[in-house]
């Protein structure tokens, strides 16, 4: 604080011992002392103040960046999750059963029987060149 030596504090106390006299040195150093007291509990508390709005600003920007990315990341969740939900929307409408034609006959109804086959016993042969004549096989 200030740069006061031994010697430059003796100069002091002799000054002060032959102004203010020895009976009302020690009252007044004892004053002194108090309000020399007082005056660093002031600048400790005025510092402490100010450190700890210094940590809080520090924390509300901290707050606000950690809220800032928290919004970032639900915004970014809500628009995947409604992406994916158009693209399970359209899937599901590709997914869909084309309605039948006739709502009155199933499906089954509709289609002709299949004529019945004759098994004349003759089957093709796979070795056999496609040209080839077929031949009769025994049964």
């Amino acid at each position: 604080m200030f740069d006061v030596g031994f010697s430059e504090l003796m100069v002091i106390a002799v000054v002060a011992l032959v102004v203010i006299g020895p009976e009302r040195l020690p009252k007044v150093a004892r004053t002194l002392g108090h309000l020399f007291g007082r005056l660093q509990r002031y600048v400790n508390d005025v510092k402490s103040d100010i450190q700890r709005e210094m940590e809080f600003d520090e924390l509300r920007k901290f707050k606000s960046t950690v809220e800032d990315a928290a919004r970032s990341v639900e915004n970014t969740v809500h628009s995947e999750a409604a992406k994916t939900e158009g693209e399970l929307d359209s899937l599901a409408k590709l997914d869909e059963p084309q309605p039948a034609p006739s709502a009155e006959l199933p499906q089954s109804a509709t289609e002709t029987p299949a004529e019945p086959q004759l098994d004349l016993g003759l089957e093709p042969q796979s070795d056999a060149a496609p040209d080839a004549p077929r031949q009769r096989t025994a049964a």
